[in-house]
């Protein structure tokens, strides 16, 4: 599949031609990629982890779910959220608000992986919410980002309805995921990366983000994206075209640009594996300097797919719920 997919790849860019390429945008399928799998992870990892589990889905008591709402339309796209929180609520207590978004390399994955995050938060107060959105297989480079804006609008524009309070709202994500959520919560005034569709009168401001494995600098020294010497890299295939090719772009979708006007704080969750958090040191001096708040927490000797399994799940809610109960406790 992945041979297929760089031939296809490979000939779409000699079609647009090397020497005035031009970025596109409209996906190399049309198709969402299923290739990302928690069961196929666990395949993966079992051998070397025998102690890796599976989490439950099972919904905790006092919480109540809504699935496959829609959130937004996407020139004719329908995206979805599911959306969980506490089932008891009084007419004065406000929740903050948790946007949870999958990884999968930006061109696979599904919003149902973060399901027991989501529950989890949920069960501690939280209004948790797990969206789906346009990968690269779909739709390249900025699309995924203003799907995710418009999540975070969504949240805004039904505040009412799920007793949201809006100054108090944290984007989380895994892997690409977490690179996602990190840009988000850096880029709250960059009007390339707002999209025009969809609850436009709300604001994507965020308040705190949890970046679990997601790099923070794409063109990076820590970074392996961009090397597509043996296969196409991941990033590659969501900017529509190589490093070389497409550089301001990437620069344009790495948290680590927008550094110097972050006020977010930030948690770093991370596994053993050191490129997948690319950026992060420089990112966290910038913020110190800055006085905005960041804590890390590695998992030794962890495969990158950790925070989808036990035993490496219960303490990853622990330092999530932990750091969002401090920082955003202060913003109430």
């Amino acid at each position: 599949m992945r041979k297929l997919s760089r031939l296809f790849w490979l000939v779409s860019l000699c079609c647009c031609g090397t020497t005035a390429f031009s970025q596109s945008v409209n996906g190399l399928t049309g198709k969402r990629d299923t290739s990302f799998t928690t069961w196929g992870s666990y395949q993966k990892i079992k051998g070397r982890f025998p102690d890796v589990r599976f989490v439950s889905t099972t919904l905790p008591a006092g919480v109540t779910a809504r699935m496959d709402l829609v959130y937004c339309r996407q020139n004719g796209r329908e995206l979805h959220l599911d959306a969980f929180y506490p089932t008891k609520t009084t007419s004065r207590q406000l929740r903050p608000a948790v946007l949870l978004i999958h990884g999968g390399g930006w061109r696979s994955g599904d919003r149902s992986q973060h399901v027991p995050m989501a529950q989890q938060l949920a069960a501690a107060g939280y209004v948790a919410v797990t969206a789906e959105y346009r990968l690269s297989t779909e739709a390249q480079y900025p699309a995924a980002v203003h799907d995710l804006k418009a999540a975070i609008r969504w949240l805004r524009a039904n505040a009412r309805q799920y007793a949201i309070d809006t100054n108090r709202i944290a984007t989380l994500g895994f892997s690409a995921g977490g690179q996602l959520a990190a840009l988000l919560g850096a880029s709250g005034n960059v009007p390339a990366l707002e999209g025009t569709d969809c609850n436009q009168r709300h604001s994507t401001a965020v308040q705190a983000v949890v970046d679990m494995d997601g790099l923070l600098a794409f063109d990076h020294p820590e970074s392996g994206e961009g090397d597509d010497s043996k296969s196409t890299s991941a990033a590659t295939y969501w900017f529509g075209g190589p490093k070389a090719q497409t550089l301001a772009l990437w620069h344009e979708a790495s948290a680590l640009t927008y550094a110097k006007q972050q006020t977010a704080p930030i948690l770093f969750i991370n596994s053993s594996v050191d490129r997948m958090h690319a950026g992060r040191d420089d990112l966290r001096r910038e913020l110190t300097a800055r006085g905005i708040y960041s804590e890390v927490h590695t998992f030794p000797d962890a495969p990158h797919v950790f925070c989808l399994f036990h035993p490496w799940f219960e303490p990853t809610m622990a330092y999530t719920i932990t750091f969002l109960n401090k920082v955003l406790k202060a913003k109430s």
